[in-house]
């Protein structure tokens, strides 16, 4: 729990009451929760635009976390696709904690095949790449692709969703990783710590932007004559925009070229949260839980994000409530 932006020292444990599902929501006793990037921006505040709609001076929700696994505790008025006892992933307002709310639309039933640890870190992450290689990127069998932050949260899923495909897919990760990616799936890793991978030769026929560090005229340059450049986060572009600029600007870019640069937003429906239960249940994909942290670890859960230490996700994981 937090009452101001900051960070990792502002995250605290602490007493709350029990939240309430109102019509459309269920109550999750919660088994796990994911850790991803975006719970950084929340708990920092940053960019500032994101205060807009979390809150201006001090955060709304003081919980972190969205990710969530665990099992339905109530149901609210008009929710028929679940029922108290199911076991569900997906995602959840404030899931860093023994009990969350969720809308029902952004909730699956977790697959028998899929433990909790792993269900619990792929809404967000999983759901965010399976939209920008499929639905935006539109990859194709025989295709190129780099995925640049391959051994991330969203990296990690867009590599095995890309070479499922039936794609060549080179990552873009530290050496140190370089292994861990090519387990997912990558024919090919490159080292950004030693190489310019804007420098490089080769083209792609898509290209997956996870990092959002490179500026989009350099992606551009190698990109095949008609490839694709798909921006799915912005970061390191100040406390203003966070990088925002570059997803605004690259449509406009694109305007002037054969190529197509563009972003997206990722959104979570019924629809979408069912094909993502049956890619865990057929194995397509498989969540890369790199690190475990308790409840009470979440400072340190946070600081080790930061500091690039967790290959794939990381996962909290909470006792039970009782």
């Amino acid at each position: 729990m937090r009452h101001d932006y900051g960070g990792p020292e502002s995250l605290q444990l602490a007493e709350a009451a029990v939240p309430t599902p109102t019509a459309g929501q269920v109550l999750i006793e919660v088994r796990a929760a994911g850790l991803d990037r975006g719970a950084w921006h929340l708990m920092a505040g940053l960019p500032y635009l994101t205060r807009l709609m979390f809150g201006l001076r001090r955060p709304r929700q003081p919980i972190l976390g969205m990710e969530v696994a665990g099992t339905v505790a109530a149901v609210g008025d008009g929710v028929s696709r679940f029922a108290v006892g199911d076991d569900v992933f997906g995602t959840a307002d404030g899931s860093f904690a023994e009990f969350a709310v969720a809308d029902a639309a952004k909730l699956a039933l977790k697959p028998a095949s899929v433990d909790v640890e792993g269900a619990a870190v792929v809404a967000v992450s999983g759901l965010t790449a399976l939209q920008a290689v499929q639905d935006v990127g539109e990859v194709q069998a025989g295709q190129r692709v780099l995925v640049i932050g391959a051994s991330g949260g969203v990296g990690s899923f867009a590599v095995q969703i890309a070479a499922h495909a039936g794609a060549a897919v080179t990552g873009v990760a530290s050496g140190a990783k370089a292994d861990f990616v090519r387990s997912l799936g990558a024919t090919d890793v490159i080292d950004y710590t030693s190489t310019d991978i804007t420098a490089t030769t080769d083209r792609f026929d898509l290209i997956i932007d996870t990092n959002g560090r490179r500026k989009v005229r350099l992606l551009q340059r190698i990109l095949t004559p008609t490839g694709t450049l798909v921006i799915v986060g912005g970061e390191d572009g100040g406390k203003l925009t966070g990088g925002i600029q570059r997803q605004l600007g690259a449509p406009i870019r694109s305007l002037f070229t054969r190529r197509r640069l563009t972003f997206f937003i990722s959104t979570a429906n019924p629809a979408r949260m069912e094909q993502l239960a049956h890619l865990l249940e057929d194995g397509v994909i498989t969540p890369a839980v790199g690190a475990r942290y308790s409840l009470g670890e979440a400072r340190r859960a946070m600081t080790d994000l930061l500091a690039g230490r967790i290959a794939g996700k990381a996962v909290i994981r909470i006792p039970d409530a009782a």
